[in-house]
């Protein structure tokens, strides 16, 4: 076996090589090498329909093979490579998939190495050989710089994407009275049917991480949610959807799992008012609490909210009355009425309670006497369920 230090030299060039080195570089004929890369690429997937015009891959290809002779001749790139910008971005531009993009580079090598083998004699066998790791070095900066423009570019891309949507949404959230014909503009950019079903959430405080985690796994599955801050609180809000069984389908009944305000509605014209209504449900979730707040759930609280808001005392002058009970009697009194609340029943309040029916009605003829207020009337319940929510 030969020494080291022998076959090193053997994948290295030789102070003697240059000048033949240089003849080869100098006897590739770049308009060839073009046409054959040419030929290749428009086979790779993603190039086929070539989404850029074929003159501009010819042209691109071409000022690509003049540079990578260049850096061949130069012993390697020392520094940024135009070309390598100009192809990264235009492809990132052309929406030219990544994979698709290093597939056509690669044609690159494969093309030139085949060149310098085919103008090469026998007698070049082993300074072609001592050149291999030049050739692969000057090739890789050059998918590097290509790789990193392209990811820099799709970056921007998205930065931009993302600026014009968010510019949309608030928009919609800003905008008290748009017009129909703005909607259908903002619900086209948006990818989104203008009369169709949405799913609106709100989350506050500690909530809103597990939110952003859940806005994440719906876009996983495939759907695209929004997002926008109303204050402290984020909204989420997506097209609904009605793929029974689907992955987007499963996140969704995750959503109502979760410490959300959720309204379900349907147009866009009504985003800005759903949301507000998701907003005021997710602040009247108690930290006990577990599950989405929706109307059906959380009506009470916020009407008990907006009155008590504006003064008027709604359950003030019941609490009052109980106080001249024993704290035995209140609390039967107390427990009687919300269990009937909440199915109308006598019947089922007494199963509930595991008491005989008529005790139970004894409890809410007792209530309606201290308080003026009987459960059994709707009107005056109505009072106790805002009021107690």
């Amino acid at each position: 076996m030969p020494p080291t230090h022998e076959r090193q030299l053997k994948d290295q060039p030789l102070t003697g090589d240059r000048q033949r080195w240089i003849e080869l570089l100098d006897a590739l004929d770049l308009e060839l090498l073009t046409e054959r890369f040419m030929s290749r690429v428009v086979r790779v997937p993603g190039y086929d329909p070539a989404p850029i015009p074929v003159s501009e891959l010819r042209r691109t290809g071409l000022v690509s093979f003049q540079s990578l002779v260049e850096g061949l001749r130069a012993g390697g790139f020392d520094g940024p490579v135009a070309v390598s910008t100009e192809v990264g971005v235009s492809r990132a531009r052309a929406g030219i998939p990544l994979e698709a993009l290093m597939t056509a580079i690669r044609h690159d090598f494969n093309v030139l190495w085949e060149a310098l083998t085919r103008v090469a004699t026998q007698d070049d066998a082993e300074l072609v050989i001592r050149h291999t790791g030049i050739v692969l070095s000057t090739v890789d900066e050059y998918v590097s710089q290509v790789q990193h423009a392209y990811t820099a570019e799709r970056e921007r891309m998205r930065e931009e994407e993302s600026s014009v949507r968010q510019g949309l949404i608030a928009g919609l959230f800003d905008d008290l009275n748009p017009t129909d014909e703005r909607l259908a503009t903002i619900a086209s950019a948006l990818g989104l049917d203008p009369d169709g079903p949405l799913l609106v959430v709100a989350a506050r405080g500690e909530d809103t991480s597990a939110l952003r985690v859940l806005v994440s796994d719906h876009e996983r599955a495939g759907g695209t949610m929004f997002t926008h801050h109303l204050g402290d609180v984020l909204i989420a809000f997506a097209g609904s959807s009605e793929l029974s069984g689907s992955r987007l389908e499963t996140v969704e009944r995750r959503l109502a799992e979760a410490r959300v305000g959720l309204v379900n509605t349907r147009g866009i014209g009504s985003l800005r008012r759903s949301a507000l209504t998701a907003r005021d449900l997710a602040q009247v979730l108690t930290a006990a609490e577990a599950g989405a707040m929706t109307w059906e759930r959380g009506w009470a609280r916020l009407a008990a909210q907006a009155l008590n808001a504006a003064g008027n005392s709604i359950v003030t002058d019941v609490e009052r009355a109980l106080a001249v009970c024993g704290e035995g009697e209140r609390e039967r009194l107390v427990e009687a009425v919300h269990t009937y609340l909440r199915s109308g029943s006598i019947g089922a309040s007494a199963a509930e309670l595991f008491c005989h029916r008529n005790t139970v009605a004894n409890r809410l003829r007792r209530f309606a006497d201290l308080t003026g207020v009987d459960p059994m009337i709707p009107a005056e319940a109505a009072r106790l369920v805002v009021g107690w929510a």
